[in-house]
């Protein structure tokens, strides 16, 4: 069961985050999903991961994931990523600025019934401001 749900979350990394197709969204994640960690404003379940998603895919050009490490055990997989882009749309109240930016990310994603039914995640918020030039480094 490890191997399949780290599988699952390979194939929703690579088809969703990294190729921006819808298809794998509605087929891997669940509609009701909890994300512990969903910034503030966003709607409930899977229409929030949609709009967060939406947000990266406009805000960075050429968006992209990349897995580091995974570790499976029961119905959790806990995945070391990084997230990939060029700056060229607003992001948080940030304008453009062009730059490239790798968002280091940890997420640990619940499985049932083939689909994610929950997220925590922890993400470098700080370097992210650093490479935008909004903190120093």
């Amino acid at each position: 069961m490890s191997e399949q749900n780290k599988a699952l979350i390979k194939r929703f990394v690579t088809e969703y985050q990294t190729g921006h197709d819808e298809t794998a969204l509605y087929e891997l994640i669940a509609e009701h999903v909890v994300d512990h960690n969903a910034p503030p404003g966003l709607p409930p379940g899977r229409a929030g991961v949609k709009a967060l998603f939406d947000t990266f895919f406009t805000a960075f050009e050429g968006f992209s994931a990349q897995i580091h490490d995974q570790v499976a055990e029961d119905d959790k997989v806990v995945t070391s990523k990084s997230f990939h882009g060029r700056h060229v749309a607003e992001f948080m109240g940030i304008p453009a600025t062009g730059k490239n930016v790798k968002i280091e990310v940890i997420d640990i994603v619940r499985i049932a019934d083939g689909q994610i039914v929950e997220h925590w995640n922890v993400v470098d918020q700080l370097g992210l401001m650093r490479q935008l030039g909004v903190l120093p480094a």
